[in-house]
């Protein structure tokens, strides 16, 4: 009597400690779908370049990356997006790449009533991700250039003060074999100040080893998009392993990986709030 007495309070224990386990799991869910991808961090950080002209001390530049425009990344979110960009009032807006999600062409036509009210001082640029390589990719750069946006891929961009200059260069996707740092390093003076938006954020390996970079802005891992707090995510795509959120130090070159914005699998995320992020450029003698 007493066995039969003990097992069935030991089976009432256990059942309500798998109740409460299923009531937290459940909370988890709901949080990691409905209140962490809504819940965007505008992060301002303040970085030193180290061959800044005084004349861009205090240039503003709000990075957003990896859209994924799809069926949950709606024309409202962007359009809130966009608003909660201008309301930083940046000098540049730079998008590293992903503005749509793979094999989903319909959507990129949106891009455009939401990219062209965009507001920076001097200008929007945007380099392409793997995800826009797997759609109409010339549709996208069509909208991109219908939108006042810059097409950065493989490009640089130059922007003046004065006679001082701030060049912001671009690469094409890494991991889709787009890439073409040769082509860049050719059009960019071997003097002065420059950034370069790259989607893939391992690219950093290379593209510091050139000596020529000052900043390096990246997208694509998500930041893990659902992680377990103080670990490293489980899951990660290729080019996004090693620095795969928020600000690095490679050899002479800063490297900033934004954890983005949409989403692609599951459509949760977990200790990886999407981002919007504003660096204020200072220069080395401030």
């Amino acid at each position: 009597m007493r066995n039969r007495k003990w097992l069935l309070e030991a089976s009432q224990i256990v059942l309500q400690y798998f109740r409460w386990l299923f009531l937290l799991i459940f909370c988890i869910i709901l949080y990691a779908k409905f209140i962490e991808p809504n819940w965007i961090e505008i992060k301002t950080l303040q970085l030193t370049l180290p061959h800044l002209p005084a004349e861009f001390n205090g240039y503003r530049i709000a990075q957003i990356s990896d859209i994924h425009r799809d069926r949950w990344m709606t024309e409202p979110r962007l359009r809130r997006i966009v608003h909660l960009v201008n309301q930083q009032h940046p000098d540049l807006v730079a998008i590293t790449g992903d503005l749509v999600t793979r094999n989903l062409p319909q959507f990129i036509p949106s891009l455009k009533p939401a990219l062209e009210q965009l507001t920076p001082r001097d200008r929007t640029v945007a380099v392409l991700g793997n995800h826009d390589h797997e759609n109409d990719t010339q549709a996208i750069i069509r909208t991109l250039e219908r939108s006042g946006v810059f097409d950065l891929n493989n490009h640089i961009y130059t922007l003046k003060r004065d006679n001082a200059t701030l060049y912001i260069a671009g690469v094409d996707d890494v991991g889709m074999g787009k890439a073409r740092l040769d082509l860049v390093l050719q059009q960019l003076p071997p003097q002065g100040a420059a950034i370069l938006l790259a989607h893939e954020p391992d690219f950093a390996t290379t593209s510091a080893a050139t000596g020529r970079f000052d900043l390096q802005l990246s997208g694509h891992s998500h930041g893990g998009q659902i992680r377990l707090p103080f670990l490293k995510p489980l899951i990660l795509p290729p080019w996004g392993e090693k620095y795969y959120a928020g600000e690095y130090q490679i050899g002479k070159m800063l490297l900033y990986t934004n954890r983005g914005l949409g989403m692609t699998g599951l459509h949760l995320r977990l200790f990886a709030r999407p981002e919007i992020t504003v660096f204020t450029l200072v220069t080395a003698n401030q």
